[in-house]
């Protein structure tokens, strides 16, 4: 029997390569995003008759996103591929879900402890995959496996997990093992490697312009070894690569993604594009004919192009006009109903996956039912939980000679002032987050900042409170220089009390030569309540475990 995809039209066939963006709340009025999440009647319609193949999930909580999943897949004829970024876990994307600190936390332990990193990163992949399948996601768009060997890199940053090829070839395939006893897919980006580069690609075009062979010593060493270590998919870079090819973005690159990914690195597996609405190839090229060119170049599936029925419509055009083969079109439904297959749960066994004298069963599957004990068993569990407090307790940086306060006695005379790059969009903070409850407990006044907010030292003793990362669409590079001026000031006031930095170790590599020996200082991967917790636990109470130190902090 031919491969069920066969039995599509070559309009289905061709929306089966297409991915669009959908937000996890339930209800319209909730969308954040309009410009990317369609309405609900939309997206029904696209899964539903258009038949699109897959979608790539943000905002909700993680309760929301397994009744928002479940009716989706109930909307679709086969099987959607259902994505999201959980880089950091389910928590990081979908309240309620284990958040972990980033990946670059993990070079830090490595440095210390390569056996204990090396674990962390496998436990750590093993509970992102348990948490998506428990909330309806069957592709996990991680290891990023970029060399962020850039200290500006605006894009990738703390999400990579280190700077070396070596350290993060051999994290990445930590993580991947965790992963794979599961049926979730996961996804190495971003190809062929967008850690040292200065742009944003969410806003315009990164240039790359190393050697061939710098290229093959340091970008794709994490690459070949994810290939190896069995990842299902590869993410595309929109970056232009001069070596490989002057004219075209890596994502649109047939040098890139067939010469390069396919032959020489043996990749065979899912090939997925950056998401096409960002502004590397959304300034340049239409949505039409930047997805005709990914599909040129070797792309199997078209992540959030701003348009999927004029996509479809012009790719059925470029075939039957002789453009693009039929074939090309196959090669890449053969490897998503590879895929689609791979990731049923349960899986299917081998005597039942090849009823009625077809391996095509999956598509008439049901996915499997939602229920409040199936979330509260399967998700924040105790083991995974443990696995985020000790990568936040093995990765941070504490230089605490004693504790600021020991006892509930009310100060009201000090102050912590809190510097983050956008306070409408900040989601850890909060009256309940430890940043801001830790320190009224013991009467702090609180002052909260951002880039809009100008540099007012009240005079009184501060606790400054900084959190700062590598953030898509806003560079932190104004912020870190706001951060600056506001440790000069307060501390030629003498008003400075401590540091605490949660984010990027680049953020304090620039600020640990302003605060003096004598003030103490405190670095946290983690932004989300739980770092923050941990990291005050060193400045109001005796630490309760011991923590790592280093006087020149390593870096």
């Amino acid at each position: 029997m031919l491969p069920s995809f066969r039995r599509l039209t070559l309009a289905e066939q061709v929306a089966q390569m297409i991915v669009v963006r959908a937000s996890g709340h339930l209800f319209d009025q909730q969308i954040r995003y309009p410009r990317w999440e369609a309405p609900t009647a939309t997206l029904r319609r696209w899964i539903e008759q258009v038949g699109i193949g897959g979608v790539i999930m943000l905002g909700g909580s993680a309760a929301e996103l397994a009744l928002r999943t479940q009716q989706m897949q109930a909307w679709a004829s086969v099987p959607l591929l259902v994505a999201a970024d959980v880089e950091e876990g389910v928590g990081q994307r979908f309240a309620g879900g284990t958040w972990f600190p980033p990946p670059m936390a993990l070079q830090a332990v490595y440095g210390r402890s390569p056996d204990k990193a090396l674990q962390l990163a496998e436990q750590m992949g093993r509970a992102i995959a348990q948490e998506a399948l428990a909330v309806g996601l069957n592709w996990v768009l991680a290891p990023v496996v970029d060399v962020n060997n850039n200290a500006n890199n605006p894009v990738i940053n703390v999400r990579a997990f280190g700077d070396t090829p070596a350290v993060v070839s051999k994290l990445a395939a930590a993580f991947l093992r965790g992963t794979q006893p599961h049926p979730v897919l996961t996804c190495a980006k971003h190809f062929p490697g967008h850690g040292d580069t200065a742009t944003d690609s969410h806003l315009t075009l990164p240039l790359v312009a190393h050697s061939a062979q710098r290229l093959d010593a340091v970008e794709l060493v994490p690459f070949r070894r994810a290939i190896a270590a069995g990842v299902d998919s590869v993410m595309t870079a929109h970056l232009l690569v001069s070596a490989w090819d002057t004219e075209h973005p890596a994502t649109l690159s047939r040098r890139c993604l067939t010469d390069e990914l396919r032959q020489n690195l043996g990749f065979d597996g899912l090939v997925v594009t950056d998401a096409l609405v960002m502004g590397a190839i959304a300034q340049q090229y239409s949505p039409t004919e930047s997805a005709l060119r990914a599909v040129e170049a070797g792309a199997d599936i078209l992540l959030m192009p701003a348009e999927p029925e004029p996509v479809i419509q012009s790719l059925c055009d470029a075939v039957q006009a002789g453009r693009i083969e039929e074939s090309r079109i196959e090669a890449s439904l053969e490897r998503i109903w590879r895929a689609k297959q791979r990731v049923q749960s349960p899986p299917l066994s081998p005597s039942s996956a090849y009823p009625h004298g077809t391996s095509h069963a999956w598509e008439q599957m049901a996915p499997p039912p939602v229920d409040a004990a199936t979330l509260t068993t399967h998700l924040a569990q105790p083991q995974a939980i443990a696995t985020a407090t000790t990568l936040l307790q093995e990765s941070m940086t504490v230089r605490v000679s004693s504790p600021l306060l020991q006892s509930r006695a009310l100060d009201s005379s000090k102050q912590t002032v809190i510097l983050v790059d956008d306070l409408l969009s900040c989601a850890f903070l909060g009256h309940e987050a430890p940043a801001i409850a830790r320190p009224a407990a013991f009467g702090y006044r609180l002052h909260l900042a951002d880039q809009q907010s100008p540099v007012t030292c009240d005079p009184q003793p501060t606790l400054l409170q900084l959190f700062i990362r590598g953030n898509p669409f806003r560079a932190s590079s104004g912020l870190i220089r706001l951060a600056q001026d506001w440790v000069r000031s307060l501390h030629a006031a003498s008003h400075l009390e401590a540091v605490v930095i949660y984010g990027s170790p680049y953020v304090l590599e620039a600020l640990q030569p302003l605060v003096s020996a004598d003030i103490p200082l405190i670095f946290s991967y983690g932004q989300m309540h739980q770092a923050q917790a941990i990291a005050l636990d060193q400045l109001f109470t005796p630490a309760p475990y011991p923590l790592p130190t280093s006087g020149d902090f390593g870096f």
